[in-house]
């Protein structure tokens, strides 16, 4: 079984989560928004369908994808420690450029 973090690793499933975000969507839809096979479409959904990133709703004929996004606020949070320590290392090396722009007016106005 494939995991949410192995579904996201795919960029054409990631585009589908995309045009999802925006709203429903029919498979046909998909098919020319992606300009892949209708059967490629149908198995990057079954994926999304099996790690519950989307759900399907029936209306008569037509079946309607739409985005999940619980499982995504899980996957936040599970990155929230990381993106925390890059924030740390983005605010160091700020200081540190800044350090080095008070040095070079030190040594230009000498």
């Amino acid at each position: 079984m494939v995991t949410a973090f192995e579904a996201l690793a795919d960029p054409t499933r990631r585009r589908i989560l995309d045009l999802l975000r925006e709203r429903p969507r029919l498979v046909g839809e998909l098919v020319d928004l992606l300009q892949i096979s209708q059967p490629l479409v149908s198995k990057h959904l079954r994926v999304l369908r099996e790690v519950g990133l989307v759900r399907v709703r029936q209306d008569a004929q037509r079946r309607w994808y739409e985005l999940r996004p619980e499982p995504l606020a899980e996957i936040n949070t599970w990155l929230e420690p990381y993106r925390q320590l890059w924030e740390a290392r983005y605010d160091r090396l700020e200081d540190v450029l800044q350090e080095l722009q008070e040095e070079e007016r030190k040594h230009g106005k000498t």
